[in-house]
């Protein structure tokens, strides 16, 4: 029997366990999801070892891989539609088909074929370069045929020897070993995709500000998903029959096919302050998630074409090329915070402009007042680019070939021969006004410990312009976007 002078001991220990255990559980991180990082995405099926097949295949038919299109040819032997279902995509047509759209009487079709930027301006007159990230062989000119399969490049996307490269129409450059590229055939990693996407614009980093080189091998302060879990493009970016999911807004005008954070991550339910999952109605994920651009290599912020031509000035790849004209840069920039709801009105061909206000060539759809948009994080690029001084409306130069405005630094000539090929009318005079880009930041995720917190946007040196997004003030202290 227990002496009863001790029984108070026991009494003690059974209260203590009752009040720790309340303190646990209210204090422990199950009010919060455990995420699995890998439970939400496709499991990666291992590649098959071309090395034998390549060889046996050559072997047998007694023929050579010289070009892009025989080792096309070769792959379909095996993968019998991948050419078709390549050809049904955006990645092969760089346009898409014709949407209707609140903000045009009649279906627009636009994308990369068709419509102009504020970096290189646009492709028409200047394929030849531009299509050297093109997912297929041969586009120097308009007349390239798209229901030729031959066409289509798989080695851009699936090379895993790290040699193979694009020239001239997106022909393999010479000296490229097509042998050994087609034996390392594989899952598109991060280089297959970055290739293109990273280099947009001309160059490392240029046009988004959340996709650079960086990415490649990024640590988990670049990127939390590619860093800490490894992921590749794919992984997100799920792909069926070469139909890859995702939507950038320089080139499509719809939100389908979109990617969003809420794909794997469960929006109520992944934050365990209810205080922050207020918030979701109204703030993007990755207004918090990515604070910040362009966060190891710099960006292209500005873009001046006036400026281009100087033959004494002193170049540099990021102040000035004589073929380009003057730029600024900008590394671990804070974005811009701006309304949307995942789509935007695009400049089209021929449309007029008012030079003397800024002309978007994006302009987001979105405001306080519709409860589908929300505050998304931008970088806005601003550039001064040539336009018809007479009929105002923005104008296509041919800068590629011989007679391009890279070759003779003719601007006259060069906005005469684009103005043709693209089908608009030029007067024969010209000038530059500025235009403005909007790209949305959705890469380089932080881990959550580097996530915004509450002062960063509610204090008095807060990164919000509240006024500007339409709040009467902070509203923490006026109210949310109902109260206004």
């Amino acid at each position: 029997m227990i002496h009863q002078r001790f029984i108070w001991i026991f009494g003690l220990l059974g209260t203590g366990l009752i009040v720790f255990g309340t303190v646990f559980f209210l204090v422990s991180p199950s009010t919060t999801i455990e995420d699995d990082p890998w439970a939400n995405v496709p499991i990666r099926v291992d590649g098959t070892d071309h090395s034998n097949l390549i060889t046996g295949a050559l072997a047998d038919s007694g023929t050579t891989l010289e070009t892009g299109p025989d080792v096309t040819r070769l792959c379909l032997t095996c993968h019998e539609d991948a050419a078709h279902e390549v050809m049904d995509t955006v990645h092969w047509t760089w346009q898409s088909e014709p949407i209707e759209v609140s903000w045009r009487d009649e279906p627009v079709s636009i994308g990369k074929a068709n419509t102009l930027n504020n970096f290189c301006i646009g492709i028409q007159s200047n394929e030849a370069g531009c299509t050297r990230c093109h997912a297929g062989y041969g586009w120097s000119d308009d007349t390239f045929d798209f229901t030729t399969e031959d066409n289509t490049d798989c080695l851009v996307c699936h090379d895993q020897s790290g040699t193979y490269v694009k020239a001239s129409a997106g022909l393999p450059a010479e000296g490229v070993d097509l042998i050994s590229v087609a034996q390392s055939v594989g899952t598109p990693t991060r280089e297959n995709c970055g290739g293109c996407h990273f280099n947009g614009g001309g160059g490392n980093g240029v046009k988004h500000g959340d996709l650079d080189e960086s990415l490649y091998f990024p640590t988990e302060n670049v990127d939390v998903h590619m860093g800490r879990y490894d992921f590749l493009c794919v992984d997100c970016h799920e792909t069926e029959q070469h139909q890859i999911s995702g939507r950038s807004i320089s080139v499509s005008v719809d939100n389908a096919n979109q990617v969003a954070c809420t794909d794997c991550h469960t929006a109520d339910l992944v934050h365990g302050d209810e205080r922050i999952t207020a918030h979701l109605d109204t703030v993007a994920c990755q207004t918090c998630h990515v604070p910040a651009g362009a966060l190891r290599d710099a960006t292209k912020m500005e873009w001046d074409w006036s400026t281009a031509g100087d033959p004494d000035r002193e170049e540099n790849i990021h102040e000035y090329l004589r073929i380009k004209g003057s730029f600024v840069y900008e590394r671990n920039f804070m974005p811009d915070y701006l309304w949307y709801d995942g789509t935007a009105q695009h400049y089209i061909l021929g449309d007029e402009i008012d030079p003397n206000e800024v002309a978007f060539i994006n302009k987001l759809n979105g405001s306080i007042d519709d409860p589908n948009s929300m505050i998304w994080p931008f970088k806005v690029h601003d550039a001064n680019q040539p336009y018809d001084t007479v009929y105002n409306i923005l104008l296509q130069p041919n800068t590629v070939g011989p007679e391009g405005y890279w070759t003779l630094f003719d601007w006259d000539l060069a906005l005469q021969n684009g103005a043709e090929a693209a089908g608009i009318p030029y007067s024969g005079e010209y000038g530059f006004t500025h235009t403005q880009m909007f790209w949305p930041q959705t890469h380089m995720v932080q881990p959550a410990e580097n996530a915004l917190q509450c002062t960063d946007c509610h204090s008095d040196n807060g990164r919000f312009d509240w006024e500007a997004l339409g709040y009467i003030g902070d509203p923490m202290t006026w109210g949310g976007r109902d109260s206004q």
